[in-house]
């Protein structure tokens, strides 16, 4: 079971988040595009465009790896979106986040670039599965900031690796078995920046279905202010 739900905010005039999901290839996607002039809609769009282009078509091969599928994927949508800018002054140093679940029968793969998370609520406990590439949680990981200070700091929109805006990128790649209920979340930042670890958990256990617990996290997001694009993608592993 698999939903997601894209809002573009209170504050922000146009959606420059993007998902992509395929339940029939066990291939989900959220990405948050960035850059000046609608550049940031084109990189997202792009990305999910290329990347889920080379998933359906390779993860359509059982015999195929999904970890090489990945890079293929994360490759390809680079390569599209820095090409682009290359081409188009106008779009120059446009990105986008990347963050991929990838699903074959009990084996899971968590695909991420940026700050865009994959999370995992497992007998109601919620756990991140990503570190985001952002200047601030790098200093947290070294010990040079807290979490609340990350959380007010001016820094905190920097992204130390993104899709598109040189001619390579590597992706982190983990690899997971999944339980029977565990629940995996795919967003954007516009969801985490607005909701807390808590929030969330107590959101994502309610007994609804998938569809209606997008939709309210989106909503609690939107209602705790909404300064950005918001995007909820859940994957519910089946008994």
């Amino acid at each position: 079971m698999a939903a997601a739900v894209t809002d573009k905010g209170r504050k922000r005039p146009s959606n420059e988040d993007a998902y992509g999901l395929s339940i029939e290839h066990g291939a989900y996607l959220v990405c948050d595009g960035m850059g000046g002039a609608a550049a940031g809609e084109i990189a997202s769009a792009l990305a999910v465009e290329e990347a889920m282009r080379v998933l359906t078509a390779r993860l359509s091969d059982e015999s195929a790896s999904p970890r090489m599928a990945a890079e293929e994927a994360v490759f390809a949508a680079n390569e599209a979106i820095f090409g682009r800018a290359q081409r188009n002054p106008r779009l120059a140093g446009m990105g986008t986040t990347l963050v991929g679940l990838l699903v074959r029968e009990r084996r899971l793969w968590v695909v991420n670039i940026g700050d865009s998370r994959c999370y995992r609520l497992r007998n109601r406990s919620l756990q991140q599965l990503t570190d985001d590439h952002s200047l601030v949680e790098e200093q947290v990981r070294m010990g040079r900031m807290t979490h609340s200070e990350a959380l007010r700091s001016p820094l905190r929109n920097v992204i130390t690796r993104a899709l598109g805006t040189q001619n390579s990128v590597t992706p982190d790649i983990i690899e997971l078995e999944a339980e029977p209920g565990d629940l995996y979340m795919l967003c954007s930042d516009g969801l985490t920046r607005e909701l807390n670890d808590d929030l969330i958990e107590s959101l994502l256990g309610l007994d609804l279905p998938v569809e209606s617990l997008c939709a309210r996290l989106v909503n609690a997001a939107k209602k705790a202010g909404g300064h950005d694009n918001i995007t909820c993608l859940l994957v519910r592993a089946e008994g």
